[in-house]
């Protein structure tokens, strides 16, 4: 028998490379003769471009090139809508550079290609640029104001979107309902922050007429796709290649940044190499944030603590253009009903511009404002009617025998937001146990007698994963034995190389180390769409699952021809190929990879074992049967998803609060998540980690201030704090298992199930931990200042 591969905790194929430093990111990529880029941006959120004068950069030494909007010709276009909706009815999106008008601190407003960095960054300073600065609309609250300014002009109450789902009749539960609460939530700006900041190495090889570009990305193809068009060349001679990415978090799945033109228009133009590659500055005001949105609740239940209805009223800042359509804020309305029986539910959504960086999806990419709504919705049901708050959340639950559950909202793929299954009270018991909360409230009154004032919170999410419309891969057998995979997605930490290498490992018996993995590389595997929405592993997992599927039947068949037996009783095991019973009589994969490709000659020592076995020479009858169709053993596969799938998990966290300095920490931390069957427990933990780590950074030390003129303060880590080991605890993490009826394999997505509850958790906590003042937590990020100033 083969040996199982698939649920095992195998270790990281990528980490010996990558932890003797020999990983491969943009900015080590170093070509003769390679120029380097720099950015002019522009200082005012929102101004008029009255005057460029760029002469004296261009005639600055050591200065190839300097690139106004107005040099750009026919590339001076709007960036494509990546997602077009029919609510978006004012979409707006960037230009490579700016040209009359800038519309947030950091847009860009030249592009200088030099020697060296230094030579560009110095240049940048003598580009002349005369601004008319103009009002700027800095918060959700301006921007929707009746005299708010526009941030483009023609857009009425800056109202990009108007998104409006429904289900039920909760005006009428409302109306009559034995208890109605309405409140207000807030969670303003994070952002991603990676260790790798964006980058690009372009080169056009004037032979080839071939544009090769690396990029820091998670959608490789569809760049390689715009760019194509862009420069008007075909599919084939743009080859875009994603190296080891340093952290994505769903800023680099957006396209295009307007450097991922500017860089190819420069190399084609001046026939060189060159490189850009952002700075932590630049990240922080140029690349794509997230987060900023205000709810207007108001929500229905009666004495037994059912949740009976709720209207959810909520603005949306998208900052000063729509590239990736609306998608946040679908996520957030399809999200906010949870693992409820929620039949009666309103969600009334306007997308407005603001004078700030562009908002595309980041970890979590909505989840977490949804969820963090209705977990105080949950908390505040129990503080009404004096109940556990457990207990309000399991009378509420979708029982298993209800799955499939339709919530009834369309969701951001334009499928049924349709639960596939689950157990939501499972989960919950076994946190209870993990938690030890049956003695938790003993525990927090000893602690309050000694001056330690102890919280317990609670965050239940249900994540939607694993969406279309599809992925795609290869599995070939190599005539050495190895086993290569290539596939569209990227990796930018996932273990992409370990898991789909377990899923081919367990359908041709060979090691996991066995199977080489190539992810992100535009002339690999041509087709694809991209890593994010916690899809990779669901999708183009079930791709390579299909296509490894496929190789097995061909390697059987001729495994059978050769040994003249039945395929239904050949076997794969530990590289090799026998008839069931009698493995002293094997072929290696690698020999029937040789025997697979019908040659006058072979080479290699397989191919000389062959010749001694006296299988290598040719044989009677087509070299090519039906059954085998094609020379080689490979196959491709395909998967496109029906819809997608929801994976779930409630995490729970004892904190102590001090309270002279609103410093918080955590005591304890466990997550209970269900994502299906698992491809690899300690990868899928790891993922859990990183993005509890993520939320907790985002629920009490990250967070984007902007001034009244939307200049960003916090634009450094002195100022935008990011946790260490030393604020991130211990985290435990179980899992259960409820397979996915969707695809072959029956997994659901992880990639952003840590990040989600985190928010609504920590404010569980604190009330919990502050209840003798009565407080309630109702914003997010909270950081130790302003919770001294709600605890004062």
């Amino acid at each position: 028998m083969a040996t199982r591969w698939f649920g095992a905790s195998v270790q990281r194929n990528e980490d010996p490379r990558l932890l003797r430093g020999q990983g491969v990111y943009v900015d080590d990529i170093d070509l003769p003769e390679m120029l380097h880029a720099a950015v002019l941006r522009s200082p005012y959120a929102r101004a008029k471009i009255v005057r460029i004068d760029a002469k004296a950069a261009s005639s600055f030494p050591g200065v190839h090139l300097v690139l106004t909007a107005a040099d750009l010709g026919d590339v001076l276009e709007p960036s494509p809508l990546l997602i077009p909706h029919q609510a978006l009815t004012q979409p707006r999106t960037q230009l490579p550079l700016a040209l009359h008008e800038v519309r947030y601190v950091g847009e860009a407003v030249a592009f200088i290609v030099a020697d060296s960095r230094y030579v560009a960054e110095d240049a940048l300073e003598l580009i002349d640029v005369e601004y008319e600065p103009l009002p700027a609309v800095h918060s959700l609250a301006i921007a929707s104001a009746p005299d708010a300014p526009l941030v483009h002009e023609g857009v009425q109450g800056n109202v990009a979107a108007h998104l409006v789902q429904s289900v039920g009749n909760p005006d009428e539960v409302l109306a009559n309902a034995p208890h109605v609460i309405r409140e207000q939530f807030q969670m303003e700006r994070g952002a991603a922050m990676p260790m790798e900041c964006r980058g690009i190495v372009a080169r056009w090889d004037r032979y080839e007429q071939m544009l090769t570009c690396w990029i820091s990305t998670q959608a490789p193809i569809p760049i390689r796709n715009g760019l194509s068009a862009i420069f008007h060349l075909p599919e084939h001679k743009v080859r875009v290649i994603a190296p080891d990415v340093g952290g994505g978090f769903g800023a680099k799945i957006m396209l295009f940044y307007p450097e991922e033109i500017l860089a190819p228009f420069a190399t084609m133009r001046l026939g060189r190499p060159v490189k850009w590659i952002e700075d932590r500055r630049e990240n922080f005001i140029s690349t794509n944030q997230e987060r900023g949105q205000l709810h207007e609740v108001e929500y229905a239940f009666d004495d037994q603590g059912l949740l009976l209805a709720v209207r959810d009223v909520f603005l949306h800042d998208t900052g000063a253009y729509t590239p990736y359509g609306i998608i946040v804020p679908i996520i957030t309305a399809c999200s906010l009903p949870g693992p409820y029986r929620l039949k009666h539910y309103a969600s009334d959504c306007r997308v407005l511009y603001t004078n700030k960086v562009p908002v595309s999806p980041y970890r979590g990419a909505g989840r977490p404002h949804a969820v963090f709504v209705m977990e105080r919705i949950m908390d505040r049901i129990a503080l009404e009617l004096q109940m556990d708050r457990l207990e309000v959340r399991s009378r509420n639950f979708i029982r298993p025998h209800e799955f499939p559950w339709d919530v009834g909202l369309v969701y951001q793929d334009g499928g049924p937001t349709r639960y596939d299954s689950g157990n939501y009270q499972a989960a919950l018991d076994k946190l209870k146990v993990l938690l030890d909360y049956d003695t938790f409230a003993t525990r927090q009154a000893q602690a309050r007698s000694q001056g330690c004032y102890l919280g317990l919170g609670i965050g239940y999410y249900v994540e939607g994963t694993s969406i279309g419309p599809y992925e795609g891969a290869h599995v070939r057998v190599e005539t050495d034995g190895h086993v290569f995979v290539s596939t569209g997605v990227t990796s930018q930490g996932q273990a992409h190389q370990t898991v789909f290498a377990q899923i081919v490992a367990e359908q041709l018996g060979v090691e996991p180390q066995d199977v080489l993995v190539t992810t992100g590389d535009s002339q690999a595997f041509y087709w694809g769409v991209g890593t994010f929405a916690s899809r990779a592993a669901t999708v183009a997992g079930s791709a390579v699952h299909l296509a490894a599927v496929k190789v097995r039947e061909k390697v059987k068949a001729l495994a059978a021809d050769l040994f003249e037996a039945s395929s239904e009783d050949i076997e794969l095991a530990a590289g090799k190929v026998f008839v069931r019973g009698a493995p002293q009589r094997s072929l290696t994969l690698g020999q029937l990879a040789i025997k697979a490709n019908p040659l006058r000659y072979t080479y290699g020592e397989n191919a000389r074992a062959l010749a001694a076995m006296n299988l290598a020479a040719a044989r009677p009858g087509a070299a090519l049967p039906p059954e085998r169709g094609a020379p080689g053993l490979e196959a491709d596969g395909f998967y496109s998803p029906p819809h997608g799938s929801f994976a779930s998990g409630v995490h729970g966290a004892i904190i102590e609060v001090d309270l002279p300095t609103g410093m918080v920490s955590f005591v304890k931390y466990v997550a209970v998540h269900d994502c299906g069957r698992l491809i690899n427990p300690l990868i899928v933990e790891g993922q859990v980690h990183g993005g509890v780590a993520q939320g907790i950074g985002g629920a009490f030390f990250e967070r984007l201030v902007y001034d009244e003129t939307a200049q960003l303060l916090s634009s450094t880590f002195m100022d935008y704090l990011i946790p260490t080991a030393a604020e991130i605890p211990d985290i435990t993490v179980e899992h259960i298992e409820t397979p996915s009826p969707l695809n072959p394999l029956g997994m659901k997505g992880v990639g952003e199930a840590g990040v989600i509850p985190v928010a609504a958790l920590f404010a569980s906590a604190l009330d919990d931990a502050l209840s003798p003042w009565h407080i309630r937590i109702r914003e997010m990020p909270l950081h130790p200042c302003r919770l001294h100033e709600i605890l004062q």
